[in-house]
């Protein structure tokens, strides 16, 4: 017996962005760019808040008004967060080597067809009338203008 997905607030919207993104960009090609862009953008994120994080502990360290307490604090989380953003760097900075990789394939025409046609049953598009339709029948909505109220 197959298990039921989570149900879950976070699980749910991580269906739906996931449905979302296979509707938006159906292709191997649309795929490779997608997740080539999202790496880059992480990775830049990520290394403007590594440099201005870095600025800002050596800004406290030069600046000795405030308090050794507060400072400490404030010096071991950036210092930790620091190291953590490190990591996460070297991480994406792999990805990216894997990535490049999986620019080196090419798909013919008629398999990026194929890609949309399994994108379209994947994740077909939740608004489309007849799926709005077919989701009332299926949960018996009363707000269905069709039914009408036998009593």
């Amino acid at each position: 017996m197959a298990e039921e997905p989570c149900q879950c607030s976070d699980c749910k919207r991580f269906y739906k962005e996931h449905d979302r993104l296979i509707r938006e960009f159906p292709t191997f090609k649309h795929q490779q760019e997608l997740n080539w862009a999202s790496i880059q953008s992480f990775r830049t994120l990520c290394s403007k808040v590594t440099s201005e994080l870095q600025r800002q502990l050596s800004e406290k360290e030069s600046n000795e008004d405030k308090s050794p307490e507060d400072l400490h604090i404030s010096d071991i989380e950036i210092t930790e967060a620091l190291d953590e953003l490190e990591s996460v760097n070297a991480y994406l900075y792999s990805i990216e080597a894997l990535m490049e990789r999986i620019f080196d394939i090419k798909i013919s025409t008629n398999i990026e067809s194929k890609f949309q046609e399994i994108a379209n049953e994947l994740a077909p598009d939740p608004l489309n009338v007849d799926r709005l339709i077919l989701n009332r029948l299926f949960h018996q909505t009363p707000d269905f203008p069709d039914k009408k109220n036998i009593n």
